[in-house]
């Protein structure tokens, strides 16, 4: 097979790769992280490049632009005449047939995110799975000469409730043969004193030397984006550390059904998503492990724990359905066929060691049950954490993700939903969008009088017009500053309800682009940013950012009536974006039905706060199964008035429903213009 030399600036990966294969290939078997959100499709634009012309003896190459196949159609959507002439080219489309040298610019770049989803941790009764057991062996003798697990299991059966170990009829059950291999060792190195782990009263896990009372165990919430651990003390109920990663699944697509794709695509690719979480998650606990160790081996006294990947002894697993499906090897394929049946609906407990997990290999993972196709058990663990069906406040909780997933209910009744929103709000589709990064707007001003525009970023407190032109290296926008964008540029009349640019523009920003000829309004001047373009919201985009939240409101509507409920007593906005969002902007761009902004709370990560609560207690963990079973669950598509919902919801805030709350916010000249507009 022919290979080419492909060199990717400015990291410096290179290799050889076959020729034949598309840049976005040659990246991913290089280790390069090129921005992909529709799994390369060529439906987002983002995996822009330029392939540089000329010789590098350097690198002994000699790279040319006509070493890549034909200009696809699809590129012209996304690449302008001018950046053609440049040599840009879309990394998914462009096939490789010689050597090149491809330089990222700096939009293209799959940038570290930062993740604010530290989960909290609500008070719960200490009831964990695994309990610990000090127990001091008597010596064998002549007279005892019996073997070492039936010593072992002598003393056990004198512990209350650990009768069972000791009469099972199948020795297989009560311990793995993991424990079997270490046990004569651990006995003998502490004159026969050891702390047994035993899971849920029936099954040893490990054997340990001397007495040690320590407790731990990993909550994990596997997201669309990104993935959260919390490593926690289960007998002080506290959270040790929390470590966070972006999902490696991201370069296979953005959202859920471009994975189940690319396991229809490729034969090995759900083998190979799976491993690719689990290499995640195995590098997460290896950090949070280290957390618990001084940064210098000499130090011997301090508070430190010194945890090391056999002491973690139990794991919880939440994330949407086909997360769950994708971690366990499970085919995903009919979760995007209807009717949307899953493999399997009932919770877990699998050996960290079948996972391929490095912590006690003798552990289980517990994974929570899920809902349905699209509504996981990332959701039950929000309606854990949350609480509606122990009260009689109707709560409305909306998880805003990559996949939005919503809840409406009380101890009578909930019903569940889920909806499209993240390809949006988390940066897709937008011409500028990008994920939560240093240097991407996350808040947004805009003056209504003088229609000029002032923002802050991921990793900088100071506001754009207190700071120095390049000062905050501005290259995109991110999620909760899309949601500002909608409310702002509608509240400042720059767009009208329809969503529209208004006409009657009067600001040096508004313009109609000379190379796309689209309208667009420029939030960001190029001196301003690290990218060296103006940054800047187009007509598509506003249209993109309608489209997610239109997605929202319906849903709403619907659960509303399938519930019979005309309002609610508090909305619980959930994930990472509830801890960024301002109420007020929610209802001004019209994501869910009015109410008083003040009855809009953020919950933060509750999927993880509900992981965490079913690490601490079994029988929350019954809890679960219970919510998973008793919810009902809507599936939108199938409602045949949902397109009548969404076309409404798509003005702003609505085409229809009122919004008074809103009217101390907004001139009423634009929430009700003269015509309709």
């Amino acid at each position: 097979m022919e290979q080419a030399a492909v060199i990717f600036q400015p990291s410096g990966h290179r290799g050889l790769v076959p020729k034949g294969v598309s840049v976005m290939q040659a990246a991913r078997e290089l280790g390069e992280e090129i921005e992909t959100l529709c799994g390369g499709k060529g439906l987002c634009g983002k995996c822009k490049v330029l392939v540089a012309e000329g010789s590098y003896p350097k690198y002994g190459i000699v790279s040319r632009r006509s070493h890549l196949s034909e200009w696809q159609k699809t590129e012209e959507r996304f690449i302008t005449p001018k950046e053609r002439e440049e040599g840009c080219r879309l990394a998914c489309c462009a096939m490789i047939q010689g050597d090149v040298l491809v330089y990222l610019p700096e939009e293209s770049r799959a940038a570290k995110q930062v993740v604010s989803k530290r989960a909290r941790v609500l008070p719960v009764a200490m009831d964990p799975a695994v309990r610990r057991y000090p127990l001091k062996l008597p010596q064998p003798s002549a007279d005892n000469p019996i073997a070492d697990l039936d010593r072992l299991l002598e003393a056990l059966a004198l512990v209350p409730g650990l009768k069972r170990i000791v009469t099972s009829r199948d020795p297989l059950n009560i311990f793995d043969i993991d424990v079997l291999r270490t046990l004569t060792g651990r006995l003998r190195a502490e004159n026969w004193q050891v702390t047994v782990s035993v899971w849920m009263a029936r099954e040893i896990i490990r054997v340990r030397p001397g007495f040690d009372g320590g407790l731990f165990g990993v909550a994990v919430d596997i997201g669309t984006t990104t993935i959260v651990a919390s490593l926690v003390d289960l007998k002080t109920q506290t959270v040790v550390a929390t470590q966070t990663a972006m999902n490696p699944q991201i370069r296979y697509g953005e959202d859920v059904i471009s994975r189940i794709n690319y396991h229809l695509q490729d034969p090995g690719g759900l083998e190979q998503m799976g491993r690719d979480v689990i290499r995640t998650l195995n590098d997460l606990v290896a950090a949070l492990l280290l957390t618990t160790w001084p940064d210098d081996p000499k130090v011997t006294n301090g508070p430190w724990l010194r945890l090391e990947a056999e002491d973690i002894e139990d794991m919880t697993i939440v994330g949407n359905t086909v997360m769950h499906h994708l971690l366990l090897g499970l085919e995903p394929t009919y979760l995007a066929r209807a009717p949307f049946p899953p493999v399997v609906h009932r919770s877990l407990n699998i050996k960290a060691k079948t996972l391929g997990l490095n912590i006690c290999p003798s552990a289980y993972v517990y994974m929570l049950p899920i809902e349905a196709a699209f509504v996981g058990a990332d959701n039950v663990a929000v309606l854990l954490a949350e609480t509606p069906h122990r009260g009689e406040p109707v709560q409305l909780i909306i998880d805003i993700g990559t996949n939005g997933e919503l809840a409406l209910g009380n101890r009578q009744r909930i019903v569940t939903a889920s909806c499209a929103t993240g390809p949006a709000f988390e940066g897709a589709e937008i011409t500028f969008g990008m994920r939560a990064a240093p240097g991407a707007i996350e808040r947004i001003r805009i003056d209504p009088q003088t229609q000029e525009v002032a923002y802050k970023v991921v990793g900088n407190d100071v506001w754009s017009d207190y700071a120095q032109a390049g000062e905050l290296k501005t290259c995109g926008i991110c999620g909760s500053g899309i949601l500002d964008l909608l409310a702002e540029l509608y509240r400042s009349g720059i767009i009208l309800k329809s969503g529209a640019f208004s006409p009657d523009q009067t600001s040096s920003r508004f313009r109609t682009n000379a190379d796309t000829g689209q309208a667009e309004y420029v939030i960001a001047w190029a001196p301003e940013t690290g990218i060296g373009r103006d940054i800047t919201i187009t007509q598509k985009d506003v249209r993109q950012i309608q489209l997610a939240k239109a997605a929202i409101y319906a849903g709403c509507k619907i659960l509303m009536e399938k519930l019979g409920a005309d309002n609610f007593d508090v909305v619980k906005i959930a994930g990472g974006f509830g801890i960024h969002i301002d109420p007020e902007k929610i209802l001004i761009m019209g994501m869910i039905p009015d109410c008083d902004p003040q009855k809009i709370i953020s919950v933060g990560n509750a999927a993880g706060t509900g992981a965490i609560m079913a690490l601490m207690n079994v029988e929350k963990r019954a809890e679960t199964d219970w919510i998973a079973d008793w919810v009902e669950h809507v599936e939108l598509s199938t409602e045949g008035h949902f397109k009548q919902e969404f076309f409404k919801a798509l003005h702003i805030p609505h085409m229809e429903d009122a919004f008074p709350h809103i009217e101390p916010l907004v001139d009423p000249k634009i929430l009700r213009p003269p015509h309709g507009s």
